[in-house]
């Protein structure tokens, strides 16, 4: 039976010949290899909603995640398997050598063997020197040379075939590994610079296959171990190097083979290091192979090996000179960013102890430390800050290790304790506002946010698009916001005696309230802002207020002096200028109105310049406006008869002001709300019903023409609206002599018609709406004072802390300022109150009783659960001193006891070994200068 015959076996042939080799060769082929790509995948903290600058949407939904580029860390060979079997396969009778070679073992090598070294040499030579070594001319004479084999499928012998293809066969067989073959061509004068269509020689080969005696045979016949490929990429040393076979690598060495080829790219060096071969490493580096790269912005071995968490290799290539500067890919990393990006402590700290500088940064202006806490690699993070890593170095978008280490929640607790025991900002924004504690909550992870609040994050702190880190809290990790409120009930606390005694005195701390240090009204603002209003309620929170308000009211008091003496002023003027026309007092009366007008002016540009964009969205801004505007052009002289009109419509505006101004007080506060809550719904409703008016005004136009008050339509619809009220002349209307109705019948329906779903319905609609309205602000009265307590106190606290005025006179400023502060760090922070004492006045009655209320409360919740644990500790003391009786203790329970110890203690093993060698280091210093 003729071997082309058997060429549909040769899949199976070949996977069980390569696979047998392979477990021989200990996994030549199907090492794995690292894929160090210099793509910057790398991302930044970013969501979807995020912009050019900043959030400036709540509806973010997406976690915020911080990348660091992947790295697959496996061994990588020159040419994969597949790329080499293809290649051959394309050589003449490269298939049937393929399928053949891994049958000649036993009597059939023999056979064939036999009969080949019977054959004719020339001719065999001949039919050899015909094969070209280019690659176009393979693809010329390929189909010919097979056509040849089809001739006689029944003649061909393998025998015949290694005669006529002695190349091919050399080169399979050196990938194969079969020696016996390889000597019998060589013996043949086959040879051994032949080479596929990629410039493979059988030293490429055979290294590939890490067939030492291969190497050896092929040497010993002149083969030359400096050959590369076609693409000038690889030498047999390369892969030799990249099996990790150290007896290929002596044995090309021995031969003259260039330690440092390729070293512009990729050395063979290069390859040991990336197969993790510590031998090919050291005896390569013994040999004179360069650690370093004379390409600047290269990988070198050394990045390779710190990537790889190979220590041994790290340590071989440092000994040898390797630079620990060196950077990266247009990254720029060093092989101190990659160890510690791979999270390898022993790797980053020889490169620490080599020299490396630990705040370098990359293109991204990351640091070491930056890269350390996104690998959660708490090991590292400790080496890093041990050597004087700056915790508070930024990288290009103003982050910080902090927020790295929070970004994910893998081991982000640990890390964040790290960090700020080695004196992290906690609060610091990057450059986009971000804090912390907006990325934990962004990541929904609750321990790490309820760890940075225990340690005095700010809850209160913005982005640059406005949304506060409580926001972020409230919509991703809502379960902390019980523990936050349990906070406030451990800020009041029994400070002297018990609850029962008459001296008993309550300790009220305001510091949970005003975590972020600058403004006393943030949370508050916050809480209201995110839905949280009732929290508002709080006992700690109402103090507050109530507290804050009495130290700030002095200044509404002065805002309500000024509107009252200009509303004086204004309405002297209007009266003797429009009214009564007194020259003299116009003349007194027109300079204080222009003043208080510029002053009015003046106080509203610096709200504006305050903040514009809150400033637009008060309508009580735009009614100042409409006062100052009315005040210039009533004072305008001479006096037309339009200026009448802006008169009446002025004194009318400027009564309204005042009462705007006396509604923000919070005595008077919510009358003034529920008119205006009343007005608004009634000029919706009125909108909203305006074409049904309409209609009927413009139909009592056209059926009472007669009739003065709707001569006019525009009169007609003023006449129609006032009728709504109840108003109607019936009499007047429809029996007045002089003006007859001209259309009777259609007339008195018309009448019927609005009297029923007007006068009737619709008014009683919009009152019974209005009271409706009425009675939810009464319900909700005392959760709204609070809140218009605590904007109407912000408001004017953001105003006197303006930057605006810091240019004003300092001592004034100053003592302004002081006055408006309720707190002063770090002393006069709480108050303590005596709840049993009836002169205590400094808190109202019902504000005390709440707060003794809630102390008490917590008390006997404390007693109840001290008392169940108690009878708990008990049943179980009983239940073991029972099982006693029967079992002589559960084994496993202390062996889980036992592990987890021991886990415990290699944990922190590597922080103490650390801290040791340090301390050596400085001791040993010591001892240096003292010696010199």
């Amino acid at each position: 039976m003729s071997i082309l015959k058997k060429k549909p076996l040769l899949s199976k042939l070949l996977n069980n010949r390569i696979s047998e080799k392979n477990t021989n060769t200990a996994n030549v082929m199907e090492t794995p290899s690292i894929i160090v790509s210099d793509t910057e995948d790398c991302e930044h903290i970013w969501m979807n909603d995020i912009e050019n600058n900043s959030i400036s949407s709540e509806n973010s939904s997406d976690s915020v995640a911080y990348h660091i580029r992947e790295r697959q860390m496996t061994k990588e060979q020159p040419w994969s398997k597949e790329e080499i079997i293809s290649a051959l396969s394309n050589l003449p009778a490269g298939e049937n050598a393929l399928s053949v070679i891994p049958t000649l073992y036993g009597d059939t090598w023999r056979k064939t063997l036999n009969e080949f070294l019977n054959a004719d040499g020339n001719k065999m030579v001949l039919h050899a020197k015909n094969i070209s070594t280019s690659s176009y001319e393979y693809r010329h004479i390929q189909n010919p040379l097979l056509n040849f084999e089809h001739e006689a499928p029944g003649s061909v012998t393998v025998a015949r075939l290694l005669k006529r293809w002695p190349n091919t066969y050399l080169l399979v067989s050196c990938f194969l590994g079969h020696i016996e073959l390889v000597k019998a061509l060589l013996d043949k004068n086959v040879k051994p610079s032949t080479r596929d269509s990629d410039g493979r020689t059988p030293l490429h080969l055979a290294a590939c296959a890490a067939s030492v005696k291969i190497l050896e045979e092929l040497l010993k016949h002149g083969a030359n171990p400096c050959e590369w490929d076609f693409n000038k990429k690889y030498t047999p040393l390369h892969c030799a190097a990249a099996t990790g076979d150290v007896y290929c690598v002596k044995c090309l060495i021995k031969s003259g083979a260039d330690v440092n080829a390729g070293l512009s790219g990729k050395s063979p060096l290069y390859y040991a290091v990336l197969s993790n071969a510590r031998d090919c490493v050291e005896v390569l580096l013994q040999a004179g192979a360069s650690p370093n790269n004379p390409q600047v912005y290269t990988e070198t071995p050394l990045h390779v090996a710190v990537s790889l968490g190979s220590v041994t290799c790290t340590t071989l290539l440092l000994k040898y000179g390797a630079d620990v500067r060196v950077q990266f890919s247009s990254m720029k990393s060093t092989p101190l960013h990659l160890a510690a990006e791979e999270g390898s402590a022993e790797c980053t700290k020889l490169l620490l102890d080599a020299g490396a500088v630990c705040e370098v940064k990359n293109s991204r202006g990351q640091t070491p430390l930056h890269l350390a806490a996104l690998s959660q690699s708490a090991e590292t993070l400790d080496v890093l800050i041990n050597a004087g890593a700056n915790v508070n170095i930024e990288d290009n978008d103003g982050r910080t290790p902090l927020h790295a280490a929070v970004a994910k929640a893998t081991r982000g607790i640990e890390l964040v304790k790290i960090l700020l025991q080695a004196g992290a900002s906690i609060n610091k924004p990057d450059k986009f506002g971000y804090t912390p504690l907006h990325i934990a909550a962004l990541n929904e992870s609750s321990s790490t946010v309820m760890m940075l609040l225990s340690k005095g994050a700010d809850v209160t702190a913005r982005t640059r698009g406005g949304i506060s880190a409580l926001s972020f809290i409230v919509r991703r990790t809502p379960d902390v916001l019980p523990r936050f409120i349990s906070r406030l009930d451990q800020a009041i606390s029994l400070h002297d005696h018990e609850l029962g005694d008459v001296d008993c005195e309550l300790r009220l701390d305001f510091r949970p309230l005003v975590p972020g240090g600058r403004g006393e009204m943030d949370l508050m603002l916050c809480l209201a802002e995110v839905g949280q209003r009732h929290v508002l309620k709080h006992p700690l929170c109402e103090s507050f207020l109530y507290l804050k308000w009495l130290r700030i009211r002095k200044f509404f008091l002065l805002s309500l002096i000024f509107h009252s003496i200009f509303v004086a002023f204004f309405t002297a003027y209007i009266a003797v200028t429009y009214f009564w026309n007194i020259e003299k007092l116009r003349k007194i009366l027109f300079w204080p109105v222009l003043i208080f007008t510029i002053s009015l002016a003046c106080k509203e540009f610096f709200q504006m310049a305050h903040g514009l964009w809150s400033y637009i969205k008060g309508w009580e801004n735009w009614l100042q406006w409409s006062v100052v505007l009315v005040s210039i052009v009533v004072i305008i002289m001479p006096i037309y008869n339009w200026q009448h009109h802006v008169a009446a419509l002025g004194i009318l505006l400027i009564w309204i002001e005042l009462m705007m101004v006396v509604g923000r007080f919070p005595m008077f506060g919510l009358y003034i709300q529920m008119f205006t809550q009343v007005s608004i719904n009634f000029f919706k409703f009125l909108g909203a019903y305006m074409c049904l008016i309409i209609g009927f005004s413009l139909g009592f136009t056209v059926l009472h023409k007669n009739y003065k008050s709707f001569a006019n339509p525009l009169v007609g619809l003023l006449k129609t609206i006032i009728m709504m009220s109840g108003e109607l002349e019936f009499e007047d209307v429809y029996f007045d002599e002089s003006a007859p109705v001209l259309y009777s019948g259609t007339a008195h329906l018309m009448l019927l018609s609005f009297v029923i779903l007007v006068t009737v319905i619709l008014t009683n609609l919009m009152m019974g709406l209005a009271v409706s309205d009425i009675q939810e602000l009464r319900r909700c009265a005392g959760l709204d004072r609070l809140v218009r307590r605590a904007e109407l106190v912000a408001h004017l606290e953001g105003m006197l802390f303006s930057k605006l005025l810091d240019h004003a006179p300092s001592r004034i400023m100053k003592m302004c300022r002081r006055g408006a502060l309720l707190l002063r760090p770090p002393h006069h922070c709480a108050l303590h109150i005596r709840p049993n004492d009836p002169r205590e006045k400094r808190l109202p009655r019902e504000l005390i009783k709440a707060t003794y209320r809630l102390v008490s409360e917590r008390k006997n919740r404390s007693i109840n659960r001290n008392t169940s644990m108690r009878k708990r500790a008990n049943t179980e003391t009983s239940s073991y001193r029972l099982s006693r009786l029967y079992s002589t203790g559960s084994a496993s329970d202390n062996n889980q006891q036992l592990n987890e110890l021991v886990a415990e203690l290699k944990r922190c093993s590597y922080s103490i070994s650390t801290h040791l060698d340090n301390l050596t280091n400085k001791v040993e210093g010591v001892i240096r200068d003292y010696s010199n």
